[in-house]
């Protein structure tokens, strides 16, 4: 079948929030108008909004029948906009069916460059495109139910030879920021540059998404300390650049995340439904006023969600802006931020997700030198130690869940309470998912009795670490760096943690795409990757990477 190509769509269809009835569908056009998705006898539509001089929708489709699968198609004021004429097939919405146990795809740390031999050379295989391919072609697996994106889908600090040529065609690049971004039109570009690829268009027009940031969607060790967050304000362009990266994470990640409800409970999404007006509504004013409020007090506003399927809860934790940074009060987690993850924690499932960008598990020698750093930069140890602690932090990202050992102790807490019956029947497991470090691995905490706790990380998609930091990463991961850095801890009086987790797979550095899928006999994970062959770049072919199988505890 053909299908005229529209240029009047600039990004998407991108199929967002899925539930058992309705589907959210999310778009940017280059001009206002009227939205319609038609999916089998139904036809929603959504009038554009506009932002800093961008036009974006999301169509609520409801009326959907429980498991079922409709192809749909895209219309701007009347006209078909998608499915296009470019060898893929058409796009289709899947509603969830709760007798089916849920299977997802996860991964982080995705950049944006061409896929060609030059790409993939400096950058790898793009994983993401790689599986796209994959599940284009007739021979593909079962499609998962989602897939979640735990951070830096875009790199706001570290831009390629595109998005620089974006940039030189506006500004100045030799004054400040330089080669980052500096405002809401460069993240628009970079978003277009991260989905514009016809292969993950298609994807993500078909596999629903989710979406949490990490540092490199605003600035490398945003919020890393109350020290950081100030020598930033001090610069002329910070203000600028975090009121564009918060503001256009909301328009392009976060509001598609959301459930019918929880848009319906969002002040910004409740300012676009209330419009009835001839002309398209500028939300720019409301927008910047939004992002400068998250970040003078990220206690107003949740960007953390939940999803429940039968069997199984994902929570998606942001461990980003949500953070306290107060010397005081330091915490990954703000106090409302807490109070909602300790409520959401609970059992009575047959499997907990907590996905968090950052893992809560690092390797353990890791875990000890960060826990280290938080006590020689915050002071304790007097002003030359806070100063070489702070460095050091910056230095080598010392910022994760075991530099924030207060919020680190309770999840620990609530986790076992979890897995030990405490909050409703104990599931099979208490499994975290992150991203992040640029590598991956699946640890497990050692446990004789009720439910496994497990980390499985998915890192990078696209974004493959240096071969010299390889092998600094896997020196953390081994055992010799574990006493090393428990020795650390114990001299600056870094309380222990409440368990011990060692590694049962990994490290590997390849590009990758994890795959979990909820069993009879537990948790199945996998990590493909893409494989050039006979220099065909642009069709890479997916092979499997490892596979780690969670078995239930017998008894």
């Amino acid at each position: 079948m053909s299908h005229r190509s529209d240029p009047d769509l600039l990004l998407g269809p991108m199929l967002r929030h899925v539930d058992d009835t309705s589907a959210s569908i999310w778009v940017e056009t280059a001009r206002s108008g009227t939205v319609e998705v038609r999916c089998g006898e139904e036809t929603c539509r959504a009038p554009t909004f506009g932002a800093h001089g961008h036009h974006y929708a999301l169509v609520e489709v409801t009326g959907l029948e429980v498991g079922s699968v409709y192809p749909y198609s895209v219309h701007l004021d009347g006209e078909r906009a998608w499915p296009r004429d470019d060898g893929f097939p058409d796009s289709m919405i899947t509603t969830i069916d709760p007798a089916k146990k849920p299977r997802l795809a996860f991964g982080s740390c995705r950049t944006s460059i061409p896929h060609d031999a030059a790409g993939n050379r400096s950058h790898g295989v793009d994983a993401m495109r790689a599986y796209a391919l994959n599940m284009a072609s007739p021979e593909h697996g079962p499609w998962p139910d989602l897939m979640l994106f735990l951070g830096d889908q875009v790199y706001a600090d570290s831009t390629s030879v595109q998005m620089r040529e974006f940039i030189r065609s506006r500004r100045d690049i030799r004054d400040e920021p330089g080669a980052e971004l500096k405002d809401f039109e460069e993240y628009a570009h970079l978003y277009r540059l991260a989905w514009s690829d016809p292969a993950n268009r298609w994807l993500l027009s078909t596999l629903p998404s989710a979406m949490i940031f990490d540092d490199h969607d605003i600035r490398d060790d945003w919020n890393s300390s109350l020290s950081w967050k100030q020598d930033m304000e001090q610069r002329s362009w910070w203000h600028e650049r975090i009121v564009a990266g918060l503001g256009s994470y909301w328009i392009y990640q976060h509001l598609g995340n959301l459930s019918p409800e929880g848009r319906a409970a969002d002040p910004l999404w409740q300012r676009i439904k209330a419009h009835t007006g001839p002309e398209e509504l500028d939300i720019t004013a409301d927008l910047d006023r939004f992002a400068e409020r998250v970040d003078d007090a990220p206690e107003e506003y949740r960007f953390s969600y939940c999803r429940d399927w039968d069997t199984v809860r994902l929570i998606v934790v942001d461990s980003r802006a949500a953070r306290s940074l107060d010397a005081e009060a330091r915490a990954l987690l703000d106090p409302p931020e807490s109070a909602w993850l300790d409520e959401h924690m609970q059992g009575g499932l047959h499997h907990l997700l907590v996905a968090t960008s950052l893992p809560f598990l690092l390797p353990m020698g890791l875990h000890h030198v960060e826990a280290w750093n938080e006590v020689y930069s915050s002071g304790q140890r007097g002003p030359a130690r806070a100063w070489l602690g702070e460095r050091l932090r910056r230095a080598v990202d010392l910022e994760h869940w075991a530099a924030f050992q207060k919020s680190f102790q309770d999840v620990a807490r609530w986790a076992t309470e979890v897995a030990d019956g405490k909050r409703g029947p104990a599931p099979q497991s208490v499994t975290f998912l992150s991203g992040d470090v640029h590598f991956s691995y699946v640890s497990e905490v050692e446990r004789e009795t009720g439910s496994r706790i497990i980390q499985a990380v998915c890192s990078p998609i696209r974004n493959p670490l240096p071969r010299l930091m390889r092998y600094f990463a896997a020196a953390l991961a081994l055992g010799p760096a574990v006493p090393f850095g428990a020795w650390m801890a114990r001299t600056s009086h870094v309380p222990d943690p409440p368990f011990r987790w060692d590694g049962i797979l990994g490290p590997w550095f390849d590009n990758n795409l994890a795959l979990l899928e909820d069993t009879e006999d537990g948790l199945v994970i996998s990590w493909v990757t893409g494989v050039v062959e006979h220099q065909d770049h642009l069709h890479p072919r997916l092979e499997t990477v490892e596979v780690a199988a969670i078995e239930p505890r017998e008894g």
